[in-house]
C-alpha cells in the first residue's frame, strides 16, 4: 500500500508504542489522526511537533470504554479529515485482577476497550466502503494462559479471533492483521527494575523498542497479499507459551 496522501487512524496514538506507530505513517507521508481519551496534552504536543516538520496530523477524543463511541470518532475523523484508509486498533486497558479477585464489571471493563471498541471500529471502516488495512494489537499473552489477568487475557485472545474472522469476511478490499509485541516499556508507573525482575525468559536476550512494534506494523500495511495473520514481535517468548506471561507489556 502506498501511504502518500492517505488517512491514518491510530487509537492511543499519542504515548508509548501508539507514539511510535504514530511517528511511522506520519513520516511514510501519511494524514495521521491521532485518538486520545486521557494523553491530551501529549496528543497536542505531537500533532504540533509533526506540522512543525511539514507532516499532517490531527487529534481527535474518544472515550473508547463505550463502544458506543467507536462509531462517531469514524464518522467524526470522515467528516473532519476524510475517509480513513489504515486503521490501527491500538488502544487497551490492563488491569491485573486474578481469577479469585475478577468480577463481571472488571471483565466488562476491559472487553469494551480492547474488544468491543476495535470490532466497532472495524466495522465503521468497513462501511466506508472503500479499500484499506486494519492492524490490530494483540499481546504475546493470546499463546498460554496467564493467571494474573484473565480478561485482559481472554479480550485478547478474542480480539485475535476476530482478526481471522474479518480478514476473510471483508476480503478482498480490505486487508486485517494483527501484531503481538512482547515486552516492551515498564507499565506507567513503574521504571526499568521492575521491568527486568518481571519480563521473564527472553530467547533473544533483550526486550522489543516500540520502533520494532511501529517497523512490523509497517510492514503489514504495506504487505498487499498478506491478510489474517498475526506478526509476532517478541523476542520469541511466544514460543515459551504460559512460561513466557508474566507482566504487561
Amino acid at each position: 500500500m502506498e501511504l502518500v496522501g492517505t488517512v491514518s487512524l491510530i487509537t492511543g496514538g499519542a504515548v508509548r508504542i501508539g507514539r511510535a506507530i504514530t511517528m511511522a505513517l506520519a513520516n511514510a507521508g501519511s494524514h495521521v489522526v491521532i485518538h486520545y481519551r486521557q494523553s491530551a496534552k501529549e496528543a497536542r504536543e505531537l500533532v504540533e511537533q509533526l506540522c512543525l516538520h511539514g507532516l499532517r496530523a490531527s487529534c481527535v477524543h474518544a472515550d473508547l470504554s463505550r463502544p458506543s463511541a467507536a462509531e462517531r470518532l469514524m464518522e467524526r475523523v470522515r467528516r473532519e479529515v476524510g475517509p480513513v484508509d489504515v486503521l490501527v486498533n491500538n488502544a487497551a486497558v490492563f488491569h491485573k485482577r486474578s481469577w479469585w479477585d475478577l468480577t463481571p464489571q472488571d471483565l466488562r471493563a476491559e472487553l469494551a476497550v480492547n474488544l468491543e471498541s476495535p470490532l466497532a471500529l472495524m466495522v465503521a471502516f468497513a462501511h466506508q466502503r472503500r479499500a484499506g488495512v486494519i492492524v490490530n494489537l494483540l499481546d504475546r499473552r493470546i499463546v498460554g494462559y496467564d493467571p494474573s489477568c484473565p480478561a485482559y487475557e481472554l479480550s485478547k485472545k478474542a480480539l485475535a479471533e476476530a482478526t481471522r474472522a474479518a480478514a476473510l469476511a471483508l476480503a478482498p478490499d480490505i486487508r486485517v492483521n494483527a501484531v503481538a509485541p512482547g515486552v516492551v516499556l515498564p507499565p506507567p508507573g513503574k521504571g526499568e527494575k521492575y521491568l527486568r525482575d518481571r519480563a521473564g525468559k527472553i530467547p533473544l536476550g533483550r526486550r522489543v523498542r516500540p520502533e520494532e512494534i511501529a517497523d512490523a506494523v509497517m510492514c503489514l500495511i504495506r504487505a498487499d497479499s498478506v491478510t489474517g495473520q498475526i506478526l509476532w514481535v517478541d523476542g520469541g517468548q511466544h514460543l515459551l507459551g504460559s512460561a513466557a506471561n508474566l507482566m504487561p507489556t
